[in-house]
């Protein structure tokens, strides 16, 4: 199989014929149909997380079709998503009351195992997902980890229907969340560096859109930071009411200034990470975008121009979610 493959941080990837990988118990082999270009591939590329296995075959949105290991429930030629988590212990504190997400035991796709920059890839059984019958392979695979991440976000903020919701940066997972936040009749203010994102918030219903400097007319109930900085979090914090929650979807943030308790913490505001997604989180995300009809609007890329593709994420420069095809046959 061809695979674009990284073999140090900061390098470019190289394409490269692979072995198929070997079916293992409990694993199903699929074949590649899409993987999206997430910002944490970028990370793990340009090393801002350490590279823990070389060579690694990036990516961690997978859109497959099941042609070894089939189930009753994973049947040959069944079309799953894979995502982020690729498994957990199953067994930690954290795993048995519900919180695998915190599992101090996890594997990550596309980073501590390899993922779906490849014309197949090797996925635990219990860990993909059905999907929408109505969406295609490159329409799915942006949901797969900034859809469901953005989600969980709106949870661990507290999000209530028809609340002012405030998203500071708008790029993948805002675009996706703010289609959730509509359907739950929320108000949604988005502050954001680019003239094109604003133009792209605009379009979406945002109530007010504004630079990364301009501040929301209103006072927030929830907020959602999407850019890895800590002046954005607290920006989002500025901008909150009493009582309300700033969620930080990120993995990696730059550092987080120095801030007035007093003014923007006091008050019983909280800051909040966002560490990775359960499956539940990912299950009830697909069947909402599903039954909501979420399609991003996606660029994509052959899987040879995969250096490319990370470009795009990193300067901003794609008109939506990038997205890699591999060059298997249909």
């Amino acid at each position: 199989m061809k695979a674009a493959v990284l073999h140090a941080a900061n390098q470019p990837l190289q394409l490269e014929d692979l072995p198929i990988p070997a079916i293992a118990p409990g694993h199903l082999l699929l074949r590649v149909l899409a993987c999206g270009v997430c910002r944490t591939d970028l990370h793990i590329f340009e090393g801002d997380l350490p590279l823990i296995r070389e060579p690694l075959i990036l990516g961690h949105q997978i859109v497959g079709k099941v042609i070894d290991g089939a189930t009753p429930d994973r049947p040959a030629g069944m079309r799953v998503g894979v995502s982020w988590i690729s498994s957990t212990d199953g067994t930690c504190p954290f795993c048995t009351r519900g919180e695998e997400n915190l599992c101090n035991n996890l594997a990550f796709t596309g980073y501590t195992v390899n993922g779906g920059y490849a014309e197949h890839t090797l996925v635990r059984a219990d860990f993909t997902y059905p999907l929408p019958a109505a969406l295609d392979a490159t329409d799915v695979a942006p949901l797969l980890c900034a859809g469901i991440i953005g989600f969980r976000s709106l949870r661990v903020a507290g999000t209530q229907p028809g609340e002012r919701v405030g998203l500071f940066g708008f790029g993948a997972s805002a675009s996706q969340a703010i289609e959730v936040l509509r359907h739950w009749n929320c108000d949604v203010y988005v502050s954001t560096r680019g003239e094109t994102h604003r133009q792209q918030a605009s379009s979406a219903g945002a109530t007010w859109v504004g630079t990364e400097n301009d501040k929301p007319p209103v006072e927030l109930d929830r907020a959602i930071t999407f850019a890895p900085s800590g002046a954005v979090v607290v920006s989002a914090l500025s901008s909150l009411r009493k009582g309300g929650i700033v969620a930080i979807n990120a993995i990696h943030l730059d550092q987080m200034p120095a801030f007035d308790y007093d003014k923007l913490l006091w008050g019983e505001r909280q800051i909040r990470s966002v560490a990775n997604m359960t499956r539940q989180d990912a299950l009830d995300f697909l069947q909402l975008a599903g039954e909501i009809g979420i399609k991003p609007q996606v660029q994509v890329y052959p899987l040879d121009r995969a250096n490319e593709a990370l470009q795009a994420v990193k300067h901003e420069t794609a008109r939506g979610p990038v997205v890699i095809v591999p060059n298997a046959s249909p």
